[in-house]
């Protein structure tokens, strides 16, 4: 694979960006990249595992003479590091983010950015439940999808570049709108995190059932919720605070579905149940035709010896 950026600034350095600089390694698809974090143990973390080429001390002195800068910080802190690394960002470089919500980061961030500068808002739909510098690895994006969010008057060669970029790193492509990528988001991630953390709430809270029982005898389904509620909870904070809109019409869905639901147990409407999970045992399927994850037993996970 030939460099797509000569130079490459990585702005926040937990699991996304680390494993950007892995997947860029991996393929040659930068070639010079640096990197910054607020916390100088996140920084000194990184220089010790060889984490990026240079680990820079301040956020300007990252970006300075970047081709493209990628903001990889929870979505509430996205306007001020906009508004700090604006001033020193050079002509023509494209500036790009991974949050998962995109209406509030564009509002957040391009005020920020100097004319010239061309503004191209991501989104890899890629994670897993741990954080930090040490816990990316290059295949993260194999197979998954990045959305890309340009903002009006962008220059089309810009998201076209940052296209190649992101397929180099293994990724499918998709140009989506704002308003429509916090939908399809709220639909797919933020409300089944949120429904996640709020079963695992409900654990916590039945006194009939010891901490040691629901740890002890957690079986696949409160163990996989216990797998999404352990994700970062600075970033999912800030995931509810920025797509308020989205997220509460799709909780209101589900609410609406959760009372047809109790209905048909409290009736004995089986006929209703087994239609249901039928229809949604059907979207499952078609999330593992469409090669997003894995048919095999138990979901794929390894068996280890006790």
């Amino acid at each position: 694979m030939s460099q797509v950026y000569p130079r490459v600034a990585l702005i926040g350095l937990g699991l996304i960006a680390s494993s950007m600089f892995w997947a860029m390694k991996r393929r040659g698809v930068a070639g010079h990249v640096t990197g910054y974090a607020r916390s100088a143990q996140t920084r000194d973390t990184a220089r010790r595992i060889g984490l990026c080429d240079t680990v820079c001390d301040s956020a300007a002195e990252a970006v300075r003479d970047a081709d493209l800068v990628v903001l990889c910080v929870p979505v509430g802190a996205m306007g001020v590091v906009a508004a700090e690394i604006g001033p020193h960002l050079k002509p023509g470089c494209t500036v790009t983010d991974v949050g998962s919500v995109k209406k509030t980061v564009i509002e957040a961030v391009a005020p920020h950015l100097p004319e010239g500068v061309q503004f191209v808002p991501g989104h890899p739909l890629a994670g897993t439940e741990h954080s930090g510098p040490e816990s990316g690895f290059a295949s993260l994006f194999d197979n998954r999808w990045c959305l890309l969010v340009p903002v009006e008057g962008t220059d089309p060669q810009a998201v076209e570049t940052l296209t190649t970029y992101w397929q180099a790193l293994g990724a499918n492509v998709e140009v989506m709108d704002a308003e429509h990528h916090d939908l399809v988001l709220a639909v797919t991630s933020h409300t089944p995190h949120l429904i996640a953390y709020t079963m695992v709430g409900v654990a916590d809270d039945l006194r009939r059932v010891t901490d040691s029982e629901v740890i002890k005898y957690s079986a696949a389904g409160f163990r996989d919720f216990t797998r999404i509620a352990a994700s970062d909870p600075t970033m999912w904070r800030d995931v509810f605070l920025n797509n308020k809109e989205a997220t509460l019409e799709i909780l209101g869905r589900f609410t609406e579905e959760l009372f047809a639901l109790q209905r048909a147990i409290r009736t004995g409407d089986g006929d209703h149940l087994h239609a249901y999970f039928t229809r949604t045992r059907a979207i499952r399927r078609g999330i593992i035709e469409a090669g997003q994850d894995t048919d095999a037993p138990d979901f794929g996970r390894a068996k280890t010896e006790r």
